[in-house]
């Protein structure tokens, strides 16, 4: 008899599907106490991924899978993991020897609940280990033994760092929904388990994912022992009972929209998948206001009621459920009708894995889609990878239903569930700064005179202006002469010739060729050469002037 700590309510199955196989479970070299179980529970014909999986993993292989919810995949690994251990049964007391991992508490709970169904008459202790209940309790369970642990990666990597889960004895391990726990950013913790386990070649793994992506495949190729792949209908992403429909509609009708559904659609059980936690609450309160019974779950909510809500939703006493992709996994109900996303999920792999929700076990459902201006850009990326654009409808004006419940204040909760608390003060104010008194400073002037030009106080002004003539090259040099002189104007028309001093020295100013007093002397350009041979006046013999005597200076050759 299987041993189980809680008790376990089972719901009737679902009608028989309309895509079973012709093989039988029982063609199969099962033990038949595993045999009873199956049949007791309804297991009769395999799916198409039972009847590829089992012949692989029974015969001890390692197995890649990647199958659609619902299509039966959480059996055919139960059976293989049963069988494994059925062949050399482990003691009472023994470590752990089977290791099921799965994305969510929902998941592994709901895998719980099914092993505890085909091994109904088998001798194994089966426990779940999940966050959110009590901790002491699970520690205990693990140490007294147990043979099959069904796991979330968080708390089972906690007890094996407290050493309370020892992973000696694993020979089988099973990873549910592959894709899931990477999208919820578990890689690093998948890593570390599987790391911790015995060898690839000392255990059997089998894996299991709705999409095949590379990171996925990348973990096969790590820690599986050469895998044997098998997809079921790999060209169609998603199941077809599923009839698709979207809605282009602005996001201040969403939720007129989503009422006239309600009414007018025929449904049974309905999941309304939200972006944001508080979307969920938003939504789900909005619809309580307006005569819907609908109920709000997400990652937030404490375990139990989240468990309690589970279990509302299977009995049907809540018959429609608003959820977020964290609590989407564990929704494994067979009669869900239809699916509505609220929000179009930003990644597209969530689309798939919400949709997925309806159809299940051969059954048909309804994915109805709502984009609005907000999320309606992630719809290209959702079309490319199903392969074709989803079916585009306009809902009739009396679709949109008024609002009835009015404005609704969403309280932000604490992990426990308990809203923040408010300031029961307010904070007293600062009391008013006094006015400084002013500080004298000292404030630094530059003179400023008639010349002034920014900077000559530091020296980069410009210089005085100069004109210099070199008695080397005054042949090529044009000089600008200065005629700010006020001497008095000379009383002979004879024309004076001014003195050249020693080379690079200041020339002396000469007076202007002019009778005319009363205008100020006139600039005048002239062309200074260096002097030939000449005899000087005798007026003038007292200027020191080189005299070259063997040339002969012609009138040609006075400048004036």
């Amino acid at each position: 008899m299987t041993e189980n700590s809680e008790d376990s309510v089972f719901e009737p199955r679902a009608d028989k599907p309309q895509f079973l196989t012709d093989r039988r479970f029982a063609e199969f070299e099962l033990h038949p106490l595993l045999l009873q179980g199956l049949e007791e529970a309804g297991f009769i014909q395999c799916t198409p991924i039972q009847a590829q999986t089992l012949p692989v993993s029974l015969a001890g292989k390692d197995v890649a899978g990647q199958a659609q919810t619902g299509t039966g995949k959480t059996a055919a690994f139960l059976i293989t993991v049963f069988s494994k251990l059925l062949e050399h049964p482990p003691q009472p007391g023994d470590l752990p020897s089977a290791l099921i991992v799965a994305p969510t508490r929902e998941l592994a709970l709901q895998i719980h609940e099914e092993a505890l169904r085909i091994g109904k008459y088998l001798p194994f202790s089966i426990h779940p280990v999940i966050g959110g209940i009590d901790y002491q309790k699970q520690a205990d369970v693990l140490r007294h033994g147990a043979d099959i642990v069904i796991c979330t990666p968080g708390r089972i990597i906690d007890y094996y760092k407290q050493g309370v889960f020892k992973t000696g004895n694993i020979r089988i391990v099973v990873i549910d929904e592959a894709d899931r726990l990477l999208d919820l950013g578990f890689a690093q913790d998948m890593r570390f388990i599987l790391r911790k386990l015995p060898r690839y070649d000392k255990r059997q793994s089998m894996l299991f994912s709705a999409t095949l992506a590379y990171r996925v495949l990348e973990l096969t190729y790590e820690f599986m022992n050469v895998p044997e792949f098998i997809a079921v209908a790999p060209e169609k992403t998603t199941v077809e009972g599923i009839e698709q429909v979207l809605y282009h509609v602005g996001m201040d009708q969403k939720l007129p929209l989503l009422l006239g559904i309600l009414q007018n659609e025929n449904w049974n059980r309905v999941l309304i998948f939200v972006n944001t936690k508080t979307g969920v609450e938003w939504v789900s309160r909005k619809l309580k206001g307006n005569g819907f019974p609908a109920e709000g779950i997400s990652g937030d909510l404490p375990q139990r009621k989240r468990l309690k809500l589970m279990e509302d939703f299977k009995e049907g006493k809540i018959t429609i459920l608003v959820a977020t992709d964290v609590a989407s996994r564990g929704i494994h109900v067979e009669d869900i009708t239809h699916v509505i996303n609220y929000d179009l999920p930003q990644d597209p792999e969530n689309y798939v894995h919400r949709i997925g929700r309806t159809a299940r076990a051969g059954k048909t459902g309804k994915a109805l889609s709502l984009a609005c201006e907000s999320y309606v850009f992630h719809l290209e990326a959702i079309e490319a990878l199903l392969g074709n654009k989803i079916p585009v409808a306009w809902p009739p004006q009396e679709w949109y239903v008024e609002d009835k419940a009015g404005h609704i204040a969403i309280e932000r909760e604490r992990r426990n569930g308990k809203p923040e608390r408010k300031p029961s003060k307010k904070r007293p104010t600062k009391p008013a700064e006094k006015p400084r008194q002013p500080v004298s400073t000292f404030r630094f002037t530059i003179p400023r005179g008639e010349n002034y030009f920014p900077g000559s106080f530091f020296g980069f002004g410009p210089q005085p202006l100069r004109t210099t003539v070199s008695a080397i090259d005054a042949d090529e040099r044009f000089v600008e002469e200065e005629s700010a002189t006020t001497a008095e104007a000379p009383t002979s028309e004879e024309p004076a010739i001014a003195a050249v001093d020693a080379p690079m020295a200041p020339a002396e100013a000469t007076a202007t060729d002019t009778n005319d007093t009363s205008k100020p002397p006139a600039k005048k350009r002239r062309r200074r050469r260096k002097k030939k041979t000449s005899t000087p006046p005798a007026d003038e013999a007292a200027t020191d002037v080189p005299v070259d005597s063997s040339k002969d200076i012609s009138e040609d050759d006075i400048p004036f």
